[in-house]
């Protein structure tokens, strides 16, 4: 069972990172959008505050859930059947609910702040052999080397979104037109907050213990879309989650989108190829490599698929870490691909559309670990995917 939300903000919000923060004089950077375990976090807490469980007992170990609840929320260490497979920001329009899709890794927009102007994507059909008959030499490790073809220079913008009609043609093999693309400036602002610590004990000021903040104040009508699996109807269909830090909240509205979007199957199965992108923040044992390769970067998929992965685009790793609220200590780091990330299959064999749709509903959960951090991690909405059909070169 799937269940979609949308989650606006009541007024701004702080959306911290992973930095150290908390010393006198230390300024905390904001995070938009959010790590997917702030939305998972939210939504599990208030299934456990709807059900009059205590949370502190819950995070301890010391409180025994019962019935479907139990089978859903599973305990800390051991996750149930609930997990976070979207989080995006995502705007009202008129009746409907747009999610926005940030730039996948082989799209490159150029423009001035009037506009985007011209957007381009990589090829991805560039021989890594012929350019070694060439003489070029290169630490690639792919067969083939994503190529950006323009004849004059340019710096490419940064903080761009896809628009759902600017995904579509992009999951298509197309490439998005400038008006299905927006900037961040134009759907939320950044703002600067001034604070003071207080003592944890009495809940008094801390003599010269000043901060600053930043924070995320949302456009009108802009949110944040949320897709859960394995809930069973628990999930919160209205009132208020405390979203991110300092007890700011976002309005839970049921949605209902028509989420995610799918590429073109019959083309899938008649060439034989497709691309992986990341929908949420990837946590793999390889580092930037997929779960599921093998010798000679062949990739074996659910469903029995199996396909060779010739090219990659992917932007720099990122850490993710938090507070563990249970054992006050921090959690464990671990590099994760950034959304957008882009793979490249060819020579794709197996009940393709079986297999890749089970990608798409599943993300890649079961080419990981069942157990320990690697389920937490699957909970908490890591590892999800679109797929897409391969441009034309």
């Amino acid at each position: 069972m799937v269940e979609q939300r949308f989650l606006p903000a009541v007024d701004v919000l702080y959306l911290r990172g992973n930095r150290l923060f908390g010393e006198a004089g230390s300024h905390s950077e904001a995070e938009m959008p959010p790590w997917p375990t702030v939305a998972a976090g939210a939504l599990r807490s208030r299934m456990l505050v709807d059900a009059g469980v205590d949370l502190h007992a819950f995070a301890n170990g010391h409180a025994v859930l019962e019935g479907a609840l139990a089978e859903v929320l599973g305990t800390p260490q051991k996750p149930g059947t609930f997990a976070l497979t979207t989080l995006l920001p995502a705007r009202r329009r008129a009746e409907s609910i747009e999610p926005l899709f940030p730039l996948a890794a082989d799209l490159v927009a150029y423009g001035e702040e009037e506009g985007i102007a011209d957007v381009r994507r990589l090829d991805l059909h560039v021989s890594g052999k012929r350019l070694a008959a060439c003489g070029l030499a290169t630490s690639h490790p792919l067969p083939h080397l994503p190529a950006l073809r323009r004849s004059d220079p340019g710096k490419p913008q940064s903080g761009l979104w896809l628009t759902p009609a600017g995904l579509r043609s992009y999951l298509a093999g197309g490439v998005p037109e400038a008006d299905q693309i927006l900037r961040s400036g134009d759907l939320w602002k950044s703002e600067t907050r001034l604070g003071i610590a207080l003592e944890a004990t009495t809940r008094t000021v801390r003599t010269g213990a000043l901060y600053t903040s930043d924070v995320v104040a949302p456009d009108p009508g802009l949110g944040f879309f949320v897709e859960v699996r394995g809930a069973d109807g628990h999930v919160p269909r209205e009132g208020l989650l405390r979203f991110g830090g300092d007890g700011r909240a976002v309005m839970v509205e049921p949605a209902a989108v028509p989420w995610p979007p799918e590429p073109d199957w019959e083309r899938i199965e008649r060439e034989r190829r497709f691309l992986l992108i990341l929908r949420t923040p990837g946590v793999f044992p390889g580092g930037w490599q997929p779960p599921g390769l093998e010798g000679e970067d062949l990739w074996r998929g659910p469903s029995g698929i199996s396909a060779r992965l010739v090219a990659a685009v992917v932007p720099r790793a990122r850490v993710v870490s938090g507070w563990d609220l249970a054992n006050g200590r921090p959690k464990p780091a671990q590099r994760t691909v950034p959304v957008g990330a882009v793979y490249a299959f060819a020579e794709a064999g197996g009940p393709l559309r079986e297999g890749l749709r089970t990608l798409l509903a599943e993300g890649l959960g079961p080419l990981l670990p069942k157990e320990g951090l690697w389920a937490q991690r699957r909970a908490e909405g890591f590892n999800n995917v679109l797929i897409a059909n391969w441009p034309e070169s």
